[in-house]
């Protein structure tokens, strides 16, 4: 049933994709779209605006319009599918209610070592953002629009000593194993992010193992299936840490 009503607007232009409100909204009546937040349904938000106040740009406002009541049966409905779709490892936004390594952030990566007594100071950190495992990051994610991207195999950042340095930083990082996740699965997620990134180029690190050789087929059948030719360099460790081989795929 429409009504006049007050509820939340969104302004696309000012959006930054922070995600913020996302997490603010205990209806999960906002989902990132496109790197955009967007307002998915009239009849999940109860107008209270708790989301205004977390958006840093002031992309939200609460306006009066004609809307869908709101619906609380509808909104448990829909909390009870993202929580199905959370527990499943296929979340393609942060999910309000949801687990907390599903709360994408950015940051400046520093160890404040003045602040800290010697015996606590630490190097610097080269990761810019969560989440990083494949099956967490949404395809729309804000940093990995334009981005260099790292794709590791979980074990890679183990084996080699100086991952950060040598690999993470300046490139945004997804890890997975290609051995016990599902391949398909991330086929199409890689083929949804070169389709709506714009990837600049791809690092694939891998271990020198057979289970492995799958993560640079994963990462060309996605990108064919997104019609992308993309600058690609693989990277092979050995399992005592040491580069045995590195291949550059020309785009």
């Amino acid at each position: 049933m429409k009504m006049k009503r007050k509820i939340i607007e969104i302004d696309e232009s000012k959006c930054n994709g922070c995600g913020q409100c996302v997490e603010a909204c205990a209806e999960g009546a906002i989902q990132l779209m496109n790197g955009k937040a967007k307002l998915i349904a009239d009849n999940y938000c109860d107008g209270l605006a708790a989301c205004v106040g977390e958006c840093p740009v002031d992309a939200i406002k609460v306006i009066e319009r004609e809307a869908d009541a709101f619906d609380p049966e509808a909104v448990e409905h829909h909390l009870r599918q993202l929580s199905a779709q959370n527990s499943g490892f296929r979340t393609e936004t942060s999910l309000p209610c949801g687990c907390p390594s599903t709360k994408m952030e950015m940051f400046n990566s520093h160890c404040d070592a003045a602040n800290q007594p010697v015996s606590h100071a630490c190097a610097d950190s080269a990761l810019t953002h969560w989440p990083v495992q494949i099956r967490l990051v949404p395809a729309s994610a804000p940093f990995l629009q334009k981005a260099h991207l790292l794709v590791a195999s979980d074990c890679t950042p183990v084996a080699y000593p100086d991952f950060h340095k040598d690999f993470l930083k300046g490139r945004t990082v997804l890890v997975g194993c290609p051995k016990f996740d599902d391949t398909a699965e991330y086929i199409k997620k890689f083929a949804e992010i070169f389709r709506i990134a714009d990837i600049q180029s791809v690092t694939i690190l891998i271990m020198e193992v057979p289970c492995c050789s799958k993560m640079p087929m994963i990462i060309q059948e996605g990108m064919a299936l997104a019609g992308k030719n993309i600058p690609t360099e693989i990277v092979v460790v050995s399992g005592k840490g040491i580069i045995v081989k590195r291949d550059k795929l020309a785009a």
